[in-house]
């Protein structure tokens, strides 16, 4: 059976993997896919697949549009954590990827015809 916790060191290794051996737009655009299937399969504990993604892209766009104050950027400045995990600057294209990355989550899920079952 598959376990949510078990997809969460997975999509961190596939997001870092991808920044880190690929580059370009699809790096930076898979990077923010991922970002958003990672908030998918945290929050998949606890929520059935469609309220988990849509929480995941909420939780996302929530973070990028903090990037407009100028506070995530000053921050990543001063810390590689969080620069992982604000990043720095608005782009609106992210906003789609965010959607990409949930949906990819919800898609994982289906395809093993199962609901996460809680850690508990």
């Amino acid at each position: 059976m598959l376990r949510p916790w078990l997809a969460v060191p997975v999509v961190l290794a596939c997001g870092l993997g991808v920044r880190a051996f690929t580059g370009g737009d699809f790096a930076k655009y898979a990077g923010v896919a991922l970002y958003a299937t990672l908030i998918y399969a945290l929050v998949a504990f606890w929520l059935r697949p469609l309220p988990a993604a849509l929480a995941a892209t909420a939780f996302s766009w929530a973070v990028e549009f903090f990037q407009l104050t100028g506070v995530p950027a000053d921050l990543s400045a001063r810390s590689t954590l969080a620069h992982l995990v604000l990043g720095s600057t608005f782009n609106a294209p992210d906003l789609f990827w965010y959607v990409v990355g949930a949906a990819l989550g919800v898609l994982i899920v289906r395809a093993r015809g199962q609901r996460p079952t809680p850690p508990y």
